[in-house]
């Protein structure tokens, strides 16, 4: 009987295990941008924003585009963002120092320079540190 106990154990842990591993990329997007908006609260979505800087461009990865501007971080998310992985350069075709809805933002892999996916930008919505 204990023996059975302890094969049952097991198996409990390593369904939990095999769920817990089968997390999707858009989740763990999803998780990672909860944390970075961690006591921030939501604006009202604008069209623009100026980005003068676009090394504060962050991916994040089958979620959308977040983009730091002092106190405030902008969240576009694309009707459709599988393409946005990571490891992928940004390729953005900017006519001016804005950022807007519908704007072309296209991927390039990394390591092999070819594009693989494009999306067009949606709202960005700010979201401000509460206090």
């Amino acid at each position: 009987m204990k023996t059975f106990a302890t094969i049952l154990a097991g198996v409990a842990l390593a369904l939990t295990g095999a769920s817990a591993s089968a997390e999707t990329l858009a989740e763990r997007g999803e998780k990672r941008l909860a944390e970075m908006l961690e006591g921030r609260t939501a604006g009202t979505p604008v069209s623009c924003i100026s980005t003068p800087r676009s090394n504060k461009l962050d991916v994040i990865e089958e979620v959308g585009l977040v983009y730091e501007a002092g106190d405030t971080i902008y969240v576009s998310r694309p009707s459709d963002p599988k393409s946005l992985d990571r490891d992928d350069v940004l390729v953005i075709e900017r006519f001016g120092s804005q950022l807007c809805k519908q704007d072309v933002v296209r991927t390039m892999d990394r390591y092999q320079g070819f594009i693989n996916g494009a999306v067009f930008l949606g709202d960005f919505v700010p979201y401000k540190k509460n206090g």
